[in-house]
């Protein structure tokens, strides 16, 4: 039996629920009545965590958003995990934008995790950054579940996931 027991606090997307909602979207857009005849463009860079937007005009730049928000929702990719940037205007009308999704968590998101679980004052438990994860350990099982409903709770800008239970 092992004196102390650990899990990670990790964030992502699965880059494969992103690839099938960037395709639903870009089927749904090619189907809609309010996109023909325009230039549209939804593009999904994997290497690059990055998905690449382009409509012509605000209005359907504004609907292309929100068909693409709302195929990743029911694919089960969390809103939280995805930065959209302000959209660019280009020529003839076309603005350019770009998703990007959050695989790690940040320096500052780490640090805040650490800082909630410091704050609960639980019971033997100790927080440590490492790299992109924060590593929870404790003597006590019970304490561990107790810190991720604390941290289920909390808001740090980014869905957590918790794995690697030890």
């Amino acid at each position: 039996m092992a004196s102390t027991y650990s899990f990670d606090v990790t964030t992502g997307c699965d880059l494969q629920e992103v690839d099938n909602a960037v395709n639903q979207a870009q089927k749904e857009v090619a189907q809609r009545f309010d996109f023909k005849g325009s230039q549209v463009l939804i593009e999904f860079k994997r290497t690059d965590n990055l998905i690449k937007l382009e409509a012509e005009g605000e209005m359907r730049h504004t609907a292309l958003v929100d068909v693409l928000r709302g195929k990743l929702v029911k694919r089960g990719v969390s809103v939280k995990n995805l930065e959209f940037t302000d959209p660019k205007p280009g020529s003839h009308e076309i603005l350019r934008s770009e998703v990007k999704l959050k695989m790690a968590l940040d320096a500052e998101t780490a640090k805040k995790v650490t800082a909630a679980i410091k704050e609960a004052k639980l019971k033997k438990i100790t927080a440590s950054i490492q790299g992109e994860q924060v590593r929870v350990s404790s003597p006590d099982k019970d304490m561990l579940q107790e810190c991720i409903a604390l941290l289920r709770q909390g808001e740090f800008g980014v869905e957590l996931q918790y794995g690697n239970f030890r």
